[in-house]
């Protein structure tokens, strides 16, 4: 079943046409080199870029549903996040119920022990590093409980374990029956632990599908302008500029 299905998604040359979806119990990873769209489109999906084009989420139009229905079906983890207030990590992690408007214990305390910040909740979240700030604002997310996780590069400031754990606790959640849809510009990762990939190129969709058929030499020539060296097979994949 699809949750997520876009058609004829358009942003005037930032994104052009796009036309895929998001299945339930899987985690799409969107590609692509800088200024290709990525952010772009999460933020559509999010419902803070304006767009031209239909949206669906499990058959509904996205544009038609109130803000709050929305805000519980879509979590939103942007690149960066900061607070302008002294909030404690507790606090961050339970703004993640406003949509719900409660303060369901039981969800934060969940949602702080998943993403490993659970031991920090009194602590206040500007006294924290990047990296372990990016956990909290994750947690909050998921404190939400939301049918789709939407991650704007959730790895980009987590040191090599983080990343891993950060990455195999998103796949976990899209195979508990939602769904997750992150952009990631690490492709080896992309490739170990995303089932399809959706490869941007200049606000275009350039592939689209498992693996193995986006990451191919001529695909990443076009995209990324380089010569690389692909390894799929290996365990992790491998993908590096030779």
């Amino acid at each position: 079943m699809d949750l997520i299905s876009i058609r004829n998604l358009s942003v005037g040359q930032r994104l052009m046409d796009i036309n895929l979806n998001l299945k339930a119990g899987e985690m799409l990873g969107v590609i692509g080199a800088n200024g290709a769209g990525k952010s772009t489109l999460l933020h559509c999906l999010a419902g803070i870029q304006d767009y031209q084009g239909e949206i669906r989420l499990a058959g509904a139009a996205i544009k038609a549903m109130p803000e709050r229905q929305r805000a519980q079906q879509l979590g939103f983890l942007p690149q960066s996040s900061n607070s302008a207030w002294a909030l404690t990590v507790h606090d961050v992690i339970s703004l993640g119920r406003l949509p719900w408007n409660d303060s369901n214990a039981e969800a934060i305390t969940q949602a702080a022990a998943v993403a490993g910040v659970d031991a920090w909740l009194d602590r206040q979240v500007d006294q924290l590093s990047g990296g372990q700030q990016a956990r909290v604002w994750l947690a909050r997310v998921l404190a939400g409980q939301p049918r789709v996780i939407l991650a704007d590069e959730p790895v980009a400031s987590l040191d090599l374990f983080q990343q891993q754990n950060v990455l195999r606790l998103l796949r976990r959640y899209a195979q508990s029956g939602r769904a997750v849809m992150l952009s990631i510009h690490d492709l080896s990762l992309a490739a170990r632990y995303c089932d399809r990939l959706c490869l941007l190129h200049e606000g275009q969709l350039l592939s689209l599908g498992k693996p193995a058929e986006v990451l191919t030499s001529a695909h990443l020539q076009q995209a990324f302008q380089i010569d690389a060296h692909i390894d799929l097979g290996s365990d992790p994949p491998i993908i590096i500029p030779r």
